[in-house]
């Protein structure tokens, strides 16, 4: 291997490798494109806009429904595939999440863009 791969942009290992088109780290399972780099962890930070999982452009007021089930700390069922969040809003939260939004039967909590569907 003649090129030396970036570290991880999330936890900075050294360890990457690529998978196809993307770069991967095996410590915190990090993925992202080899051109948006160190400098732009995520394809929406350098842009701001923020796409829902199969790459449609999310807006605030939007509804969109949760793709995977999730679980939810303190909770046995957890928010189900299929829920639709209604009213959601676009904020730069920790660890990813990105949107805001209340849930019933749960309250107010944050959810990551890659888990949603625009309704």
């Amino acid at each position: 291997m003649n090129e030396t791969l970036p570290p991880c942009p999330e936890c900075s290992s050294t360890y990457t490798y690529e998978m196809g088109a993307l770069l991967v780290c095996p410590e915190c399972g990090h993925e992202w494109t080899p051109a948006a780099g160190s400098a732009a962890a995520d394809d929406d930070s350098d842009s701001g806009v923020i796409r829902d999982a199969v790459g449609n452009v999310l807006s605030d007021g939007d509804t969109v429904t949760v793709v995977k089930t999730l679980k939810v700390k303190g909770h046995p069922t957890g928010i189900k595939a299929g829920t639709k969040v209604r009213n959601i809003r676009l904020v730069s939260g920790v660890a990813g999440h990105d949107i805001d939004c209340k849930i019933e039967g749960f309250g107010a909590m944050q959810l990551k863009s890659s888990v949603v569907k625009k309704a």
